[in-house]
């Protein structure tokens, strides 16, 4: 019989291996500087600390008030406050906003905004552990949020500026703006009007955020303070304004 050719079998095609997607790292916020760590939430406000005035102005203030709320002065403070009609930055600390949410609410319902200032106001925190930090920032703002009925702070301020890169993610991860200051008081440590004034009058130059405190000892120098103060900034020509987010 006659042989039959056959037809040569082509060489099977290997498999192609499955297109796996590259995970795209977010967009920064704009204008940030700051370089997020990929291995972290991605920040969803800048993580750059925040010196400036929301808007840009350069004839305005940020008055930003730390340490409480605390059942007498922070009243006191609101007062003054409200009668020159300026609103405020209320960084506080976690456990103070528990003890005293009807202060919180206060706060929000007179227009002021709030900051986490941490639970324990450790200025030594840059030297601690990332879970530690973390827990500071985290569990402080959620005591700030459930005192305020809802409203959620919108900063924050490591104590003593103790930043590091890594709680500025955290924080800016939560939506919370890292917030600095170019004027300091001093007023905690009780120096007297006169120098709490001087202070602001000869530091203004170095940029709008002007840090006072309504807590952690006697804050009587710090609303007399205020009182002469605010009037003043207004009559030489400064607005008030909120941070920049």
């Amino acid at each position: 019989m006659p042989t039959t050719s056959s037809t040569p079998t082509a060489p099977a095609t290997p498999a192609t291996p499955p297109t796996v997607a590259t995970p795209l790292t977010p967009p920064a916020p704009p204008g940030q500087t700051s370089s997020p760590d990929p291995k972290l939430p991605p920040p969803r406000v800048s993580m750059d600390i925040a010196h400036a005035v929301e808007g840009g102005s350069r004839r305005a203030v940020n008055i930003t008030i730390d340490d409480g709320p605390d059942p007498t002065w922070t009243p006191r403070i609101l007062k003054i406050l409200r009668d020159n009609g300026v609103r405020a930055t209320f960084c506080m600390i976690g456990p103070q906003a528990a003890a005293h949410p009807g202060l919180v609410r206060r706060v929000v319902a007179d227009g002021h905004r709030l900051c986490d200032h941490t639970v324990t106001h450790n200025t030594a925190m840059d030297h601690r552990s990332k879970r530690y930090q973390k827990r500071q920032i985290l569990t402080a703002a959620a005591q700030i949020t459930r005192a305020s009925g809802g409203v959620e702070p919108l900063y924050y301020r490591a104590p003593g500026g103790a930043f590091t890169p890594y709680s500025r993610q955290i924080a800016a991860s939560a939506g919370m703006r890292p917030l600095g200051w170019n004027v300091d008081t001093k007023d905690y440590e009780e120096p007297g009007v006169r120098a709490i004034l001087h202070a602001v009058r000869h530091e203004l130059d170095n940029g709008p955020t002007i840090l006072f405190h309504d807590g952690g000892g006697d804050r009587s120098q710090t609303a007399a303070a205020l009182r002469k103060l605010l009037p003043w900034l207004r009559h030489h020509g400064y607005g008030f304004g909120f941070p920049v987010r």
